[in-house]
């Protein structure tokens, strides 16, 4: 059918206030609540996170209990990501807004049965934050992990049913869309898309505007849209979870790019490893269709545009890189192809081409609803709107953030991320995935924009944010993303295939103790030709990790070459067991198990071990019944 904008105001008014009471609290929410269906609203979030820890049993669950007591006035809706994912499996219950953290099928049968059916909220139940010392059940927004995000990007992840067309066209879904059809220019599109200042978001942040104007410069008879759901670090967990909870999102977007550079056919480059995302990318594309929001004379107008699934495989890191990723879809192998030309001239099929990732199209359609000026106040004068992060590691809330260009290093680790647990300091951070460098604590009140990134060595990329601590071995920690990038590498040019083995191989061998202070003049030496002479980013950036905590950490390295030691204690090659003469009671049970007779020493008094003998085995420390080896 062909969708009327009359159709969708009245698709959205059916729907509009189920909706938002899930945006509301309280007094306001139960408010709304008497004018819909349901008494009570059960959110289940049905993300990757909480998937993983079982949120589909406290949904089976949920849904049995209700069955079982017959309430037909009590909604069980599953949607994405809430963000806060270290506590999964997450639900929440509305109008109240009661978040309940690492539920259990147990836990959602007391769910229905005390709050639900009785009235009374499990408060022991609840996420901590949200229960105020007087007893009142405070809103997400006021929790420290929420009150300093701004959700634009994942501003309904958590919030509707992905699965439900409906109920994203109740939060003004697809009226962007209908706004450019009818409305506006395809040169109008593009001013309001540059004067908004919006960035690419999956890599270097080149303005999304001028790629978009780029392409429809180019004269062509035919054209494509991409979207790059394929990157292959900590970032893309961010945009797996938008694909999981909003996917219109990204499919209203791609259709207003489509209109803008004037293309009649879309691709979503996504991985075969994200199953949950990939089957709502499915259903949002099929219902879609059905309603006439893609195809054929989208909304009357003569505009046709489609879109289909390509699924990246094996997990190719090298495909995140836009041409290789249009060379997989063209079903060759993904490999890199020199530039230019640029996809925006020379793209898919050897066709001009706008490719974009996911969280770059999920901005779209609120830049075009609520105007540029809106979009531009928000973050600093060059890095506009927000960015949303992977944020892992050392910290103690684990999860999806969106926070304004700007916002502090330090802001989202201590407020946001809760700080660093058990205690220990902060160390480093690393940003933009494999390819980025790492922030050193001397930098924490960094603001996170793209420019002031480049300028410590790091990059934006597509939002990983892993926190370090003290323990953390920097040297170790550069070998571990190197590692990955020498075994993504494609293997196309020799830079790269080359030099991210040998970048590998010394840094081994600094790991190991075996390494002279040379190689460290050769690892930069070697970067530096990296970065000018390799075909693509994977290349030309693999050395960051390396590059940045040499800079900063230099003398870790020094350590590991010249003392033979590692402070961290994670090198293996440089860790010695030994024996604490105090706590050895000289019971000889060390000496007996070790496989090599490297431990010596009489009865009843104190062993040692030579380290030149040792295997490293762990024999000595497992039998020890006095805790008397220890490794240094």
């Amino acid at each position: 059918m062909t969708m009327t904008y009359e159709k969708l105001m009245q698709i959205k008014e059916k729907n509009r206030e189920l909706v938002m009471v899930r945006r509301l609290v309280a007094s306001k929410a139960e408010e709304m609540a008497k004018h819909t269906a349901y008494r009570k609203q059960i959110l289940v979030c049905g993300g990757t996170g909480c998937t993983s820890s079982g949120s589909h049993k406290v949904a089976d669950a949920l849904e049995s209990e209700i069955k079982e007591k017959g309430l037909t006035d009590v909604l069980i809706v599953k949607t994405g990501c809430f963000g806060l994912c270290a506590l999964g499996p997450v639900v929440i219950v509305y109008p109240e807004g009661a978040f309940y953290s690492q539920t259990t099928p147990e836990g959602a049968k007391r769910i229905i049965d005390e709050h639900i059916i009785k009235g009374s909220i499990c408060k022991d139940l609840l996420y901590p934050e949200t229960v105020h010392e007087d007893g009142e059940i405070l809103p997400l927004s006021q929790t420290n992990f929420y009150a300093k995000q701004m959700r634009i990007a994942l501003r309904n992840c958590g919030v509707i049913d992905p699965e439900n067309i409906e109920e994203y066209i109740a939060l003004d879904g697809y009226a962007a869309l209908h706004k450019v059809l009818t409305s506006m220019t395809q040169d109008q599109v593009i001013d309001v898309m540059l004067a908004s200042g919006l960035r690419g978001r999956g890599g270097a942040g080149f303005p999304t505007g001028r790629k978009w104007a780029f392409c429809k410069a180019t004269k062509s008879d035919i054209k494509y849209v991409c979207c790059n759901a394929d990157e292959g670090d900590p970032g893309a967990f961010m945009d797996r979870s938008i694909l999981e909870g909003d996917p219109h999102a990204v499919l209203e977007a791609m259709a207003i790019a489509g209109y803008t550079i004037g293309a009649s056919q879309g691709y979503v480059y996504v991985r075969a490893e994200y199953p949950i995302a990939v089957e709502r990318l499915k259903i949002a594309i099929k219902q879609a269709r059905e309603y006439g929001l893609l195809g054929k004379d989208i909304f009357g107008t003569g505009f046709n545009f489609d879109i289909e699934i390509r699924l990246g495989g094996a997990g190719a890191f090298v495909c995140g890189e836009e041409t290789a990723l249009m060379t997989s879809i063209e079903g060759k192998r993904g490999e890199p192809r020199p530039r230019p030309p640029f996809p925006a001239v020379e793209g898919l099929f050897k066709k001009p081409t706008v490719l974009n990732n996911v969280e770059t199209y999920a901005n779209v359609a609120q830049i075009i609803r609520k105007g540029a000026e809106w979009y531009s106040s928000i973050g600093t004068e060059t890095s506009k709107g927000t960015k949303v992060f992977a944020l892992g590691g050392k910290i103690t809330n684990v999860g999806l953030v969106e926070v304004p260009m700007g916002t502090t290093l330090r802001e989202i680790i201590e407020e946001i991320g809760g700080g660093i647990p058990n205690g220990k300091k902060f160390k480093a951070a690393q940003t933009g995935g494999p390819s980025g460098g790492c922030i050193p604590s001397v930098h924490i009140d960094t603001p996170i924009d793209y420019e002031s990134l480049q300028r410590i060595g790091s990059m934006m990329g597509s939002g990983g944010l892993i926190i370090m601590d003290e323990d953390t071995c920097m040297v170790d920690i550069a070998k571990f993303y190197l590692e990955f990038t020498c075994e993504e590498s494609c293997g196309k040019c020799s830079p790269c295939r080359i030099g991210t083995k040998r970048l590998l191989h010394m840094l081994d061998d600094i790991t190991k103790g075996t390494a002279t202070m040379e190689e460290l003049d050769k690892i930069e030496e070697l970067a530096a030709h990296m970065k000018v002479s390799c075909l693509c980013a994977l290349g030309q950036t693999a050395s960051n990790p390396v590059v940045s905590t040499l800079r900063y950490f230099r003398e870790e390295y020094v350590e590991h070459i010249v003392d033979k030691r590692c402070a961290a204690k994670k090198c293996k090659d440089l860790l010695h067991y030994v024996i604490d003469p105090e706590k050895c009671k000289g019971c000889t049970l060390c000496s007996r198990n070790c496989p090599v007779g490297a431990i010596s020493g009489k009865v009843k008094e104190p062993h040692h071990i030579d380290k030149n003998v040792c295997i490293k085995c762990g024999l000595c420390k497992q039998n020890c019944k006095f805790g008397a080896v220890y490794m240094d």
